[in-house]
């Protein structure tokens, strides 16, 4: 076994791998960018290297600087994770140049799967079944368009070095075509550093399964079980379950051994996933091959009882498998949860800030969080915005979806946006639950897994109005023990005026409105309660107690517990039926802005302009697209929002964009 390893990766992956190199008492080396400095993987790691600015092509990409990191710090393997330099057959080629294990395939395996072209010749070859696609080497956008137009629309584009989702577009007609070639092409040349492209058969309602494959330099291959990754935005994985449900046992078995029958194909070593489109009448379709640990490996190994990592490691070192086919087992049924800075009802935009609070679910045998970050840390534009995992298992799926509901209502961010509530809508949908999985299953169910959390705005208020008022009463207490007349007035928080009631007044902002309410104080024996009033004529008394930031309320005897985390002047809580924000509302000092912003395109966050794509004074309709800017990884097209034309733009391509900047100037049609 090794002694030491680098792990050339960030993030969750970096610090699951060091947990299980730990644990059998391998030290790890740490990499990272000037963005990374005070990351987790930096703090978990016995040694850390810095290799270079933030952006992952002059740091995490530089495949020689982690070369020379390990060489530095005499770590004797390199473990890749996934993404960045983990399926890219020149990096393995260097580290066996420098004498240094690559923990992943042989450079032949990850060349062959490298090219989604090649692999499907070398799959025929191999008769593992195909879907019906245009796999050449010439790549002229017209011979592209005949091939769409020859198999029939819908088609799905896919960059040849791709993955992740990266350089994927469907084209549902013929006038589609040239505007999503391009689009793809550009985003894979970006993420890929090449912009050849695949044209397939889109299959309208396929399944997404994929087989966790792993193979020792000793001519072992076996499969662990299979996968379900169906549910899914921009062809990125959102929840994945194993084992896939309803997969009759001839098909788990037949898509097992084909799995192992394409590793096969190729020599290959170490852990690896075949992805297959599992057609309505029972088909499937090799689709890609995964020459890493996929990020999705969790729910394997909560239903397998077996470490991956540790098999990754053991295989690298020149051992045998660990185990024979026949002894592998599988119990029970595990879900993973992908917990991501992004807003689901902006078509999933990333989103960027810092974690102003942050607590997750209280990790036991079934319920497992896999993260890179800390309360305090920064999600920025540099890198995918996943901030965590989180794994849940359970004897059936049913009752793993009920902890895994359960889990989401206990995983608290406040600071930036997140999908945590689209997660807990999925996950509770009785489509989910009926398994009526398919790839289109977001798209298709978008009203019901973007409708806001139920509660009561009124009931929520009153909790919010609680914690205001008696966190009032905490302040005042502590400044009165601070005093050298703790029983002065000027200490109370009771509203008191003479012969009148104790009444005091709240603004407080929720869902974008201005609420006022009406507070008066009543004694009794067990603490402050307050009969709240609203406009509306309603009332509602409150009482309660705050421990810290819990709040233990109770609101018309209906009793509850909530966590309220306070950041940048807002205020988020959350109890067992969700969660809410509110406010305190500044008063009018008559100096806001009556104009508002400008009606020019702005930048929906922080970003990179790649292209412009719309003339100086030329005529555009509306909904044409004015220019292209990359944000974590992703592209995005800003459209004219009317006829018009474009006069100037303020940004040129390479240049970076702060979120909410205005991009051009856009004269609209008289």
């Amino acid at each position: 076994m090794f002694k030491k390893i680098l792990i050339a990766n960030r993030g969750e992956i970096a610090c699951r791998v060091m947990r299980t190199a730990h644990r059998l008492g391998i030290a790890t080396v740490a990499v990272y960018s000037d963005a990374d400095a005070n990351a987790l993987h930096v703090t978990m790691a016995d040694e850390a290297v810095h290799i270079g600015p933030a952006p992952a092509r002059e740091s995490y990409l530089c495949a020689d600087k982690v070369i020379a990191a390990a060489q530095r710090t005499g770590a004797e393997a390199i473990h890749p994770g996934y993404g960045f330099l983990s399926e890219n057959a020149d990096f393995c080629r260097a580290c066996a140049q420098a004498n240094i294990v690559f923990i992943g395939p042989p450079t032949a395996a990850i060349e062959a799967m490298g090219s989604k072209s090649a692999a499907k010749t070398i799959m025929a070859k191999a008769q593992v079944p195909l879907v019906p696609g245009y796999h050449g080497d010439d790549q002229s956008p017209a011979l592209l368009k005949q091939a769409a137009e020859d198999m029939g629309y819908p088609v799905l584009l896919k960059a040849v070095a791709g993955g992740g989702g990266k350089g994927m577009r469907q084209v549902w007609s013929a006038d589609q075509f040239d505007e999503e070639l391009a689009a793809a092409q550009r985003e894979s040349l970006s993420s890929f550093g090449n912009s050849d492209m695949l044209v397939e058969k889109y299959l309208t309602q396929p399944r997404h399964v994929e087989i966790q494959v792993f193979c020792d330099s000793h001519g072992g291959g076996i499969y662990l079980a299979e996968r379900d990754c169906s549910v899914q935005r921009r062809h990125q994985k959102v929840i994945e379950e194993a084992p896939a449900p309803n997969l009759p046992a001839s098909l788990r078995v037949a898509m097992g051994e084909a799995a192992v029958q394409a590793a096969s194909a190729i020599d290959y070593c170490g852990a690896g996933t075949v992805e297959f489109l599992l057609d309505t009448d029972g088909s499937f379709y090799f689709m890609e091959m995964n020459t890493r640990l996929q990020v999705e490996h969790p729910v394997t190994e909560m239903v397998t009882g077996l470490d991956l990592v540790e098999w990754q490691l053991r295989i690298a070192a020149g051992e045998p498998l660990p185990l024979q086919q026949a002894q592998v087992q599988v119990n029970g049924h595990a879900f993973e949860a992908r917990i991501y800075a992004e807003d689901p009802a902006q078509d999933f935009m990333p989103a960027t800030g810092l974690l102003g609070f942050l607590q997750t679910p209280v990790e036991t045998d079934v319920v497992r969080v896999d993260t890179g970050v800390r309360q305090g840390d920064e999600v920025s534009i540099y890198y995918d915005p996943m901030i965590a995992k989180l794994i849940v298992w359970g004897e059936n799926r049913q009752q793993a979806l009920q902890r895994l509901a359960l889990a989401l209502t206990q995983y608290r961010i406040a600071g930036l946006t997140t999908n945590i509530d689209f997660l807990y809508n999925l996950a509770t949908s009785a489509p989910f639950q009926a398994i009526e999985l398919d790839t289109g299953f977001i798209e298709r169910h978008q009203t019901l897994l973007l409708q806001p959390p139920a509660g009561d705005p009124e009931e929520q208020l009153g909790l919010a109005a609680l914690y205001i008022l008696l966190d009032r009463e905490r302040v005042a207490q502590a400044s009165a023990n601070q005093s050298a007349d703790p029983s002065s007035p000027w200490h109370s928080t009771g509203g008191w005026r003479m012969n009148e009631p104790h009444l005091q007044a709240l603004a407080l902002t929720y869902a974008g409105e201005t609420w006022l309410i009406s507070a008066e104080q009543v004694r009794n024996s067990s603490g402050s309660s307050y009969n709240l009033s609203f406009e509306s004529g309603n009332r509602l008394n409150v009482s309660g107690q705050l421990n810290g930031d819990e709040l233990s309320a109770n609101s018309d005897g209906f009793k509850q517990k909530l966590v309220v985390a306070e950041h940048d002047g807002l205020f988020s809580a959350y109890g067992s039926s969700g969660a809410f924000q509110f406010a305190t509302a500044l008063p009018d000092t008559g100096e806001a802005d009556a104009g508002g912003p400008g009606g020019n395109p702005r930048a929906p966050m922080n970003g990179r302009i790649v292209a412009l794509l719309a003339e100086v004074g030329s005529a555009v309709a509306a909904d044409a697209p004015l220019l292209v800017m990359e944000a974590m990884k992703m592209e995005y097209t800003i459209r004219a929002s009317s006829a018009g034309s474009v006069t100037a733009f303020y940004y040129q391509p390479g240049e970076l964009v702060d979120g909410a900047a205005e991009l051009l100037n856009f004269e609209p049609e008289a």
